[in-house]
């Protein structure tokens, strides 16, 4: 779950270097995601992954790992 996902923000954010984004990577202080981004971050996770996150989630994860505890615990 965790390379899907790192794959579908790096892609979304256009990362060169994908090292950055671990669990512990924090959305907004690390990544710099604004509301518009988080949008479509999730947006494109939905997508990919065919599954449903709720906008307060998005509005509301500190870090990448929040969203895949959400996934994990509901998708997996």
């Amino acid at each position: 779950m965790f390379e899907k996902v790192k794959q579908i923000v790096e892609y979304q954010l256009d990362l060169k270097d994908t090292s950055v984004i671990t669990r512990e990577t924090r959305l907004r202080e690390d990544l710099k995601v604004d509301s518009l981004d988080a949008a479509e971050i999730i947006l494109a996770i939905e997508d990919q992954l065919n599954v449903e996150i709720p906008d307060e989630l998005m509005m509301n994860a500190k870090t990448i790992g929040e969203i895949i505890s959400y996934l994990e615990e509901n998708y997996a």
